[in-house]
């Protein structure tokens, strides 16, 4: 999962990228016909080294508390490569993307393996909005809906399973809400 500010930069050079591929490919020595490079599987462990590592919680409507182990996307570069290419999350494996500021924000799946669900979430901590089960590798934008200032990535059907819904509160250090 990406941010859209790094999918609009890449709308406007994919063009002459695939010009340049196209007309230079084959002079280079390029294979036309051969099929490209199988993206890399990224593991847990490889996060692990790009991504700090910390805890949430989400306390939900029914009064529920949920822990979560998340890998904290709080700078551009980690923010751009979020979860792609990972391929297995476990229940309780989330994604915290922190924001500098409160802003709208719109995500997409490239290079993203796993079916996700997507919260986005205010500078006080509630869930504003919630994108279930997004389609891996889907270039469609999935927007805020409202300002926001951070964004949890949690495995598909979690949120359902979990009863979290907009309204839960997201309770982790970046977020101005009171910490239990």
């Amino acid at each position: 999962m990406i941010s859209k500010f790094t999918m609009s930069a890449w709308r406007r050079l994919a063009p002459a990228f695939l010009i340049c591929m196209h007309l230079g490919g084959p002079a280079l020595g390029a294979d036309a016909s051969a099929s490209p490079p199988a993206a890399p599987e990224v593991t847990a462990k490889d996060l692990d080294r790009v991504f700090q590592r910390d805890s949430l919680q989400i306390a939900t409507p029914d009064a529920r508390l949920h822990r979560f182990n998340t890998w904290i996307a709080d700078d551009d570069q980690r923010r751009q490569r979020g979860l792609m290419f990972i391929r297995k999350l476990r229940p309780d494996d989330s994604m915290l993307f922190i924001y500098p500021q409160p802003m709208t924000v719109a995500m997409w799946m490239k290079n993203t393996y796993v079916p996700l669900d997507i919260l986005f979430v205010a500078a006080d901590g509630k869930v504003i909005h919630i994108a279930e089960n997004t389609e891996p590798h889907s270039l469609k934008t999935i927007e805020s809906r409202g300002i926001v200032l951070g964004v949890v990535e949690l495995p598909a059907g979690t949120a359902a399973r979990l009863k979290i819904t907009p309204g839960a509160q997201v309770i982790h250090a970046a977020f101005s809400a009171p910490q239990p």
